[in-house]
């Protein structure tokens, strides 16, 4: 297959020897390469072809340009709707994302799934201050000694996937079963889903978007970022589904300031716009969306 070579960011210190890689879904075949001394660190992303996963995907490359870490990206292009055989290679999903770590000297890499393990990781190898200070001064290793800022990190670190995500993505496919069904039953579809979304779906997302907004707002230090007064690699992950929600969804300004403005932070922060400019460099284009 063809490959178009584009470079990530300068290398990150405590990188050392590091070959990063993104491998990313999208309908044409291209490829992001560099190499950072010994270590390689792989970050293979699965991208289906609509704009939810493509969207999610790139929290991945923002959190790479917020470490300034030096990584590849590799694109392939679906078969029958499926992942490539190229990526299952990879990790037996061939899902997305995926990040494969190989340190100098070691045989085989280590391949990470799952967003939050995969920013985890990162953070902790990579990026320490993406993560807020975890104990209270004098209470290190103790149960309840833990700092608000970290438990809320951590918390939204799985919210973001296990808890607002699913409702995201039910939005997605109620949507498309409404605009894609057949004209003769279409009818029927519609009613259905919209008894669907008026009784579970837009309750649940008006909660949680409720929450957030609460959330914003009582952060600690008076911060503008869900968990403090800096932006930490759980923001990272939030940013995709909340801006995928804004104007859509039930997310708008007139109900949710705070958490409305909140995005808009995220969206015009530096790193998270180099990502966004490398998917249009590869893709064309780029808008998170349902």
């Amino acid at each position: 297959m063809a490959s178009e070579e584009h470079s990530g960011q300068q290398a990150n210190t405590r990188q050392g020897k590091t070959k990063v890689i993104l491998y990313w879904y999208v309908p044409m075949f291209n490829t992001i390469q560099s190499f950072v001394g010994k270590m390689l660190v792989q970050v293979p992303s699965f991208m289906p072809g609509y704009e939810l996963e493509k969207s999610r995907a790139q929290r991945i490359l923002w959190l790479l340009e917020e470490l300034k870490i030096d990584y590849e990206l590799k694109t392939y292009k679906r078969v029958n709707m499926l992942a490539p055989p190229e990526l299952k290679k990879v990790h037996p999903l061939g899902k997305s994302p995926l990040v494969s770590v190989q340190a100098e000297g070691a045989a085989e890499p280590l391949v990470l799934a799952e967003s939050g393990l995969i920013t985890e990781y990162l953070v902790e190898h990579f990026g320490p201050s993406l993560a807020p200070k975890r104990y209270q001064e004098g209470k290190d290793g103790q149960i309840q000694g833990e700092t608000e800022e970290w438990l809320r990190y951590r918390y939204f670190m799985h919210y973001a996937e296990g808890t607002l995500m699913p409702y995201l993505v039910t939005a997605l496919l109620l949507r498309t079963i409404k605009e894609k069904s057949p004209f003769f039953i279409r009818p029927i579809a519609s009613a259905i889903v919209g008894n669907v979304e008026s009784m579970y779906l837009n309750p649940n997302l008006e909660q949680n978007f409720k929450f957030l907004e609460n959330q914003v707002k009582s952060a600690p230090d008076n911060g503008g970022y869900l968990c403090g007064a800096k932006l930490t690699a759980a923001d990272i992950l939030m940013s995709f589904p909340l801006s995928a929600a804004k104007g859509r969804a039930g997310l708008t300004k007139e109900k949710y300031p705070a958490l409305w403005d909140y995005v808009d932070r995220l969206e015009a922060m530096e790193g998270n716009k180099r990502a966004s400019q490398k998917i249009i460099e590869v893709d064309g284009s780029y808008k998170p969306s349902l």
